[in-house]
């Protein structure tokens, strides 16, 4: 059983599974294709990716140009500020993002629709992130948002206190209007 909560971007959802606790710990459903139909979010998943991070390990924004990708993003332990960004250009909110804490402790996941750029940042060493996607990643459709760019104005600060970590391809993301002319979506 789950609790889905839309956020004021359209089919970015926040989803809380129902916890059964005992003298165990817990157990607890991630995913049930059935619910999920029942909230209107109909994804066939193909594929699940996991990382390990250190602190303050900022991945992204990441997109597919093709075979763009819904996901279904949770932490498995520690925490992350995790960020999606709408780029559906006839959209109400595109351009507009959502960020929230997802932690091992709150578990809490996000559905992010296919056509958003997606991020995060890890909050404590050894953070495990994991995610269902619903198509293939795809090296050569991949792009990227840079995470710093002006327009968009994501605070990453508020949630972290160290030196960030990015690679060196993330660092040379497109800036908004970079990605704005071009914008296939």
């Amino acid at each position: 059983m789950f609790n889905f909560t839309k956020t004021d971007i359209d089919w970015l959802i926040i989803v809380e599974p129902q916890i059964f606790w005992d003298e165990r710990w817990f157990f607890m459903e991630t995913y049930s294709k059935k619910e999920f139909q029942n909230a209107g979010i109909d994804c066939d998943f193909v594929q699940d990716n996991h990382s390990k991070s250190k602190a303050w390990v900022l991945r992204g924004l990441h997109f597919q140009t093709q075979n763009t990708q819904a996901k279904l993003v949770r932490v498995i332990s520690w925490r992350v500020y995790d960020v999606a960004v709408d780029l559906r250009k006839d959209s109400n909110s595109y351009w507009k993002w959502f960020g929230i804490v997802l932690s091992a402790e709150n578990k809490k996941q996000l559905f992010i629709p296919q056509w958003f750029a997606h991020g995060f940042v890890t909050l404590e060493d050894n953070t495990e992130f994991v995610y269902k996607c619903d198509n293939y990643y795809m090296p050569e459709n991949e792009g990227g948002i840079i995470y710093n760019d002006s327009t968009l104005a994501i605070d990453w600060t508020q949630h972290y206190n160290g030196e960030l970590f990015i690679s060196k391809k993330d660092t040379e993301n497109v800036s908004f209007e970079e990605f704005d002319t071009p914008n296939i979506f």
